[in-house]
């Protein structure tokens, strides 16, 4: 109940300092840079409603400045030995990979309890989140530090939450509102005259995503191997090793001269850290799949996305299976 109390304060705290987004460009003390992001949030939110057929409802249509970095602080913990998620479960949302707090003091501690029951933990700074209509979400203070397409695209996004969303499948739901962020952040992007692909730096996130799987996967291997516990510890501490070392050659090999994920890979790695890893492009080429066989349009794609959505959930996974290995096999043979 203490965790429960502590959330409905956060969110209050939220409505209760929600501004206008045209009260604050009037407003003469407004910072001119902060002005000209809130115009484009201001346009990323019509084109979301009108052009991508997202939710049109208050929504982002007011600003909160926060005193803080984040809006919420994630903790996510595991089993010492093993790459699965202690599960967190809530009424609306269902189950999750995490729990989230407003105050990092507070995620910290939790963290410390968990760490002291033995598990894995990790603590990750939100800048943006969604109540999944519940509330009229507002753009952040955190949000502001984005670059212009992160701002727009995480709009999407959360709208896409919004509109569909499954309890206890957060794969599903994370690979429907990144696919609707991609396609999404496309479309924005051409209708603003810019070319539609980011290039270099988003193919290097995908390719250091599948390094940080490959390596819970061989985690995964070793764990299911068994043994006692120092067996265990010392298979852990070499994946990881081997992974540092991967990683190494994949940067010098594959991206000289870049260093983007060094700190990352330098830092303690645990079972924990590597579990936000995947979540939200598991199923993303399915969901493009689907997109390309709803003729590109958003309301039928939306509701094929629905019907997945009402499936159970072996058949809702066997579907997006489906579209993954139909999708693989039109890439291999393409039409003439």
């Amino acid at each position: 109940m203490g965790y429960y109390a502590h959330v409905a304060h956060g969110q209050s705290e939220l409505v209760l300092h929600r501004q206008p987004i045209t009260k604050v460009l009037e407003a003469p003390g407004t910072d001119p840079h902060l002005k000209a992001r809130l115009r484009l949030a201001q346009q990323a939110r019509r084109f979301a409603s009108r052009a991508l057929y997202l939710p049109d409802n208050r929504s982002y249509t007011s600003y909160v400045a926060l005193d803080r970095p984040y809006v919420v602080w994630n903790v996510f913990a595991t089993p010492p030995y093993s790459v699965d998620a202690v599960r967190q479960c809530f009424p609306f949302a269902g189950c999750v990979a995490y729990r989230g707090y407003f105050s990092q003091a507070k995620a910290d501690h939790h963290a410390s309890e968990l760490k002291a029951g033995g598990d894995d933990v990790y603590v990750g700074g939100v800048a943006a989140y969604s109540t999944l209509g519940w509330f009229a979400d507002p753009i952040l203070s955190s949000m502001m530090r984005w670059d212009d397409d992160e701002l727009a695209s995480t709009i999407f996004h959360e709208l896409a939450h919004q509109l569909i969303y499954v309890k206890d499948d957060s794969s599903f739901n994370e690979s429907f509102a990144s696919f609707v962020q991609a396609e999404g952040l496309r479309q924005w992007r051409l209708s603003r005259g810019l070319p539609a692909s980011q290039g270099r730096s988003e193919a290097m996130d995908d390719s250091f995503t599948q390094l940080v799987l490959d390596l819970r996967k061989r985690l995964r291997v070793v764990y299911a191997q068994g043994g006692d516990t120092a067996h265990l510890e010392a298979g852990k501490q070499q994946e990881i090793a081997a992974f540092r070392q991967r990683y190494a050659q994949w940067r010098d090999g594959q991206w000289p001269g870049r260093h983007d994920y060094d700190a990352w890979v330098a830092a303690p790695i645990n079972n924990a850290r590597l579990l936000p890893f995947g979540i939200y492009d598991h199923w993303l080429a399915a969901f493009e799949q689907l997109y390309r066989r709803s003729g590109a349009r958003w309301p039928a794609f939306y509701q094929a996305v629905r019907e997945l959505a009402h499936q159970p959930r072996v058949q809702r996974d066997a579907s997006l299976q489906a579209l993954l290995t139909g999708g693989a096999a039109e890439a291999g043979n393409p039409m003439p």
